[in-house]
């Protein structure tokens, strides 16, 4: 488990990290989301032990970052931000080398690096120096080093970040994959990763955390949580029918989608389904929303930013 207690991190007159506390069990994956400059490289820089904390405290399986960093730090995988490696080593050599450095040797090294390198797929660029890669290769040789030493907990920065949509969907098929038994937290500006890879969500503006929970109780804050939407054939030209059911907050138009947004709390799909049937409507889809996560993420941080620092 990961302890994080009432952590606090300043560069000079300016809070990076305010005051934070959360916890983390295994098998959680734990999407951490936040705008740019929310503080999420500086928490995961203090619970890998690479910043030092101001104030607080942070655990990792009952261990203190501060009095056992190197134990900590055995059992911790992380790929940083921007996944930085010696450029000019061939993937093969910088994978051996971090082998090395965690303590891997004969046969338990050999079949880690075969593991890691098919899980992974690197096999075809073993021979090619780093700064001769990709950048979505660069991040897979990345987190090849994060998971080399099979660690207990994973601390993933972007991990996604420069993969074509083949290598977003592998890499996150590992990560759930690896997460059956590990930590692992994912910082990522995707929001659609939270759905895809994440059992849990913690929202941070401003240093301060907005939200905790699943990525369900996240969908379900949204205004387009139950709404429903009409894909047409060809455009209407009244939406009255609609507008008056009850429980309807507001109808929009976007060319041939209409968008039937519910009163807070609300089911609306049945009543809807019926009167677009009863109207005559041809339509090539109609579906209810969970909740639009864009949204929610910019009203709850736009909330932060504007000022107010409630926890929610």
């Amino acid at each position: 488990m990961i302890e994080i207690k009432k952590i606090t991190k300043k560069f000079g007159d300016f809070t990076a990290v305010n005051d934070l506390t959360f916890s983390i069990k295994p098998g959680e994956v734990v999407g951490f989301l936040g705008p740019n400059g929310a503080g999420k490289s500086t928490t995961m820089k203090m619970i890998t032990g690479f910043l030092p904390i101001d104030s607080g405290e942070i655990t990792v399986a009952g261990l203190n970052i501060e009095d056992s960093p190197i134990e900590v730090k055995q059992i911790l995988g992380y790929l940083p931000e921007g996944a930085p490696a010696y450029s000019d080593m061939t993937v093969a050599q910088f994978l051996n080398f971090i082998a090395d450095v965690r303590g891997l040797t004969g046969r338990k090294k050999k079949a880690r690096l075969a593991r890691v390198i098919k899980s992974v797929e690197l096999a075809d660029v073993l021979d090619r120096t780093i700064e001769n890669l990709s950048k979505g290769f660069k991040r897979r040789v990345g987190l090849a080093q994060a998971i080399i030493h099979d660690p207990d907990v994973l601390i993933l920065d972007e991990p996604t970040d420069g993969l074509d949509p083949n290598q977003k969907h592998q890499v996150r098929a590992l990560i759930q994959n690896l997460a059956k038994d590990k930590i692992v937290i994912v910082s990522t500006h995707i929001l659609e990763e939270v759905t895809a890879v994440c059992n849990r969500a913690i929202i941070i503006a401003k240093g301060n955390k907005i939200f905790d929970g699943t990525p369900d109780e996240l969908q379900a804050k949204s205004s387009f949580h139950h709404a429903v939407t009409i894909e047409l054939d060809e455009a209407v030209d009244s939406t009255e029918a609609l507008e008056n059911l009850t429980e309807v907050k507001s109808v929009s138009v976007e060319d041939k989608r209409v968008t039937v947004m519910p009163e807070q709390g609300q089911v609306i799909f049945d009543k809807v389904y019926q009167t677009v049937n009863s109207l005559g409507w041809k339509f090539n889809a109609i579906y209810s929303e969970k909740g639009r996560l864009d949204d929610i993420f910019r009203e709850l941080t736009d909330h932060e930013l504007a000022g107010s620092t409630s926890t929610h």
